[in-house]
């Protein structure tokens, strides 16, 4: 039934000019507005809405993944740009100083949020 249709996510902030601040000014995602919240327009997928809602409550599972060749110089450009990286520290999932997880059985990743709380990731693209 909906094998050929270009289905879209989205996910909701409580502040729409921050979250375009974020989204656009500091990671450098092309953004546009519609229907009062913001389109996410990234290479080569369907755009990702991003809507406002007053009583949001921030995701509690990684909401995108941004694949990068080098996490370790992503993760470098984006505190220089103001971001934070979370650290974790539980049996399973251990991070460095600086919020890199590498893990042998799975992919270097670190992860932050975005001004509502909501969390991403970089991870490293091995292919």
């Amino acid at each position: 039934m909906f094998k050929d249709t270009p289905a879209f996510s989205g996910f909701s902030v409580n502040d729409i000019p921050a979250a375009k601040r974020f989204y656009n000014g500091t990671l450098g995602i092309e953004v546009g507005e519609e229907m009062g919240g913001l389109q996410l327009r990234l290479k080569g997928r369907n755009p990702i809405f991003v809507y406002p809602k007053d009583n949001h409550e921030p995701a509690t599972y990684t909401i995108l993944n941004f694949p990068v060749t080098d996490v370790g110089k992503a993760v470098d450009e984006l505190t220089a740009a103001g971001v934070e990286f979370e650290r974790y520290d539980m049996p399973g999932l251990k991070t460095d100083e600086r919020g890199i997880a590498r893990d042998p059985q799975g992919p270097t990743i670190a992860w932050f949020k975005d001004p509502a709380g909501n969390i991403l990731s970089v991870l490293e693209d091995t292919e």
